[in-house]
């Protein structure tokens, strides 16, 4: 059997796969089975943040496998408190709980923030204020997190508590609060599967003034954004915000499942001993391809994606059949007049994979990409869209 009729006989049916088995992949390219390459502009739902097969990530994983490839957390090992170290260094958090995905993480925060407000206000502050068009990930209290109902529909009942603020109404923020025991504000600095939206800035100056007025943590999920992609190290970096909490995955782990949960000053010692816990979070070797991903964000890195960005923005804005471009750095959601997905299947025939957000397309190009690869890809997509 082939690989496409083993995964039909044997994988249940969640995804709606492309039509093509990759096989090999460097870089920014992909191969299929068939030998055909492709530029990749999805980078594995913005994971593979130097593209595949990087040297770097690939040695130090493998260093690390050599020594051990896991213990538990009743034993202390390196690369898990390096990467710690690193994280409070860069972002001025104070403490990390390590998870392997990015709803991992956000359950990790809820945890948090809850146990934040019921030791300092009381146990009816359980509140969560999430966004419309937000999403925080798959479990059933992460859907209840997800600001959007097609994620609700199917799993009710969801874990209750959860609030929804809509970033075009600063005010639905005040009243929120003012009519509900609230403990946090839960927010993306650009709300990626809610079709690549940038929070508009009086709705974030509200959120910081409403945070400070009642005493509520900030929680940023970067799990998208993060890690670079934003042109800055984390995306709420770019809004003049102060988490309390910040989670992140995806990109940071590189290609390996990791998920992280920050704590800042007020959150540090809000969870104790058996108070969470993990299995494979921290995974040593999870955590050296970390190291290696998160000490090549520099400057220099990051002044690369901004001006990357500002390529596709130029390459893109105003092209025929675009009606709009949205994101921040390296996260770019493209309004087009044909439909979204009869794009993607022209670019995909054309050599060049691409995402889809909502009705639009998305771009999470490999922070690294080659700017002849970027600019035969642009070419492609601008083709794809026009009328």
């Amino acid at each position: 059997m082939t690989t496409k009729e083993l995964d039909r006989q044997y994988i249940a049916p969640t995804y709606a796969r492309f039509p093509i088995e990759i096989v090999s992949g460097k870089g920014s390219l992909m191969t299929d089975d068939a030998g055909k390459e492709y530029i990749d502009m999805g980078t594995g739902i913005a994971v593979n943040t130097f593209g595949l097969a990087d040297e770097a990530w690939i040695a130090a994983v493998t260093e690390q496998l050599d020594q051990f490839q896991h213990t538990s957390n009743l034993y202390y090992t390196a690369p898990c408190a390096q990467l710690a170290q690193m994280l409070c260094e860069r972002t001025g958090m104070k403490k990390v709980f390590f998870g392997n995905s990015g709803a991992e993480a956000n359950e990790c925060a809820i945890k948090a923030a809850r146990k934040y407000a019921q030791d300092k206000k009381g146990a009816e502050y359980y509140n969560i204020i999430t966004l419309k068009n937000s999403f925080h990930g798959r479990t059933i209290t992460t859907l209840a997190a997800t600001g959007q109902d097609v994620f609700h529909q199917k799993f009710t009942p969801l874990t209750p508590g959860f609030l929804y603020a809509d970033p075009a109404d600063p005010e639905s923020l005040d009243k929120l609060v003012e009519e509900n025991n609230v403990a946090a504000i839960m927010f993306e600095a650009v709300q990626g599967e809610g079709g690549v939206l940038p929070l508009p800035e009086d709705f974030v100056k509200t959120m910081k003034r409403v945070a400070a007025e009642h005493d509520l943590l900030l929680i940023a999920d970067e799990v998208q954004i993060g890690n670079g992609r934003s042109g800055a190290l984390y995306g709420y970096m770019n809004l003049g915000l102060d988490p309390d909490i910040v989670t992140t995955a995806k990109g940071l782990g590189g290609g390996l499942p990791l998920g992280v949960c920050l704590l800042g000053e007020k959150a540090e010692n809000v969870l104790g001993s058996g108070d969470h816990g993990s299995t494979f979070g921290g995974n040593p070797v999870a955590c050296a391809g970390a190291i290696s991903i998160l000490s090549r964000l520099t400057e220099e890195t990051l002044a690369g994606v901004r001006a990357r960005s500002e390529r596709i923005f130029s390459a893109l804005e105003g092209a025929p059949g675009v009606k709009s471009v949205t994101g921040m750095g390296l996260m770019i959601g493209i309004e087009t007049e044909k439909p979204a997905g009869e794009i993607v299947a022209t670019c995909r025939e054309a050599g060049v994979l691409v995402l889809t957000a909502k009705q639009k397309l998305r771009l999470l190009p490999a922070l690294n990409i080659p700017e002849e690869l970027l600019d035969r890809a642009l070419s492609v997509i601008r083709a794809a869209c026009a009328v």
